[in-house]
């Protein structure tokens, strides 16, 4: 695979299709910053809160019990010879059961859950491994008019330096509405698609109690002919 074919997999800035690219695409020449500003400032970057025990835990970060299907999302970031990538901060963010953002930037359509804010984060360990615990997001009414959005979680990755930064998104496999949704139909082709379907796994899925989560599967791939498409890769 050629290193054109390999870029092919990541979505454009500019996707017509999802209308608010148009406002959002740069209209100039990107401007490559010095390499020498930031490139070798250490990471992962964890602001003034450091990552605590729990904080991959979505569904206990209030008093009660957040209303919709508990998930557990879990897999490895990967380098490109498949060995696990440790150390790595992971943070994620997401609508609640009724498809709604607890972001002054959310248009309000749905209904917010006092129980659920929507974003953890966590750690990679020693062997590339990582996992959260949450509430299966909705569907939810897309950019200007478009249809609902298949549900996702936004995905955001640390590596060790400033300018080791990945975002992403993962869906879950079996979404009809996958096939019409802008944003992921960026990404120019089917493989890459795929590769961001976490898979359903029946045999890891907890049951026999009301604390009983679904499990999902979805590992990380940071590049390399199997890596996972981002959203600004260039």
């Amino acid at each position: 695979m050629t290193v054109a074919e390999i870029e092919d997999f990541n979505p454009p800035y500019l996707h017509p299709a999802y209308e608010a690219t148009l406002r959002r695409a740069p209209s100039k020449r990107l401007i490559e910053l010095p390499h020498e500003w930031f490139h070798h400032s250490r990471g992962p970057v964890w602001g003034r809160v450091p990552v605590r025990p729990g904080d991959n835990d979505l569904t206990k970060q209030h008093a009660g019990r957040p209303i919709g299907q508990t998930i557990m999302l879990r897999g490895r970031v990967l380098d490109s010879d498949g060995r696990g990538v440790p150390n790595t901060l992971l943070e994620i963010w997401q609508t609640n059961a009724s498809g709604a953002y607890v972001d002054p930037a959310d248009p309000g359509f749905m209904s917010l859950d006092p129980n659920f804010t929507g974003a953890g984060r966590t750690i990679t360990d020693s062997e590339g491994r990582y996992h959260f615990r949450t509430i299966k997001p909705a569907a939810y009414p897309g950019d200007l008019g478009a249809l609902f959005r298949p549900a996702h979680i936004h995905t955001s990755l640390f590596g060790p330096l400033l300018s080791h930064r990945l975002v992403t998104q993962c869906y879950f496999e079996g979404d009809p509405l996958q096939d019409r949704d802008p944003i992921l139909q960026s990404i120019p082709d089917p493989r890459g698609v795929e590769r961001l379907l976490a898979r359903f796994n029946s045999a890891d899925t907890e049951v026999g109690d009301i604390d009983s989560a679904l499990a999902y599967d979805w590992d990380i791939v940071l590049r390399g002919p199997r890596a996972t498409p981002v959203e600004n890769d260039r």
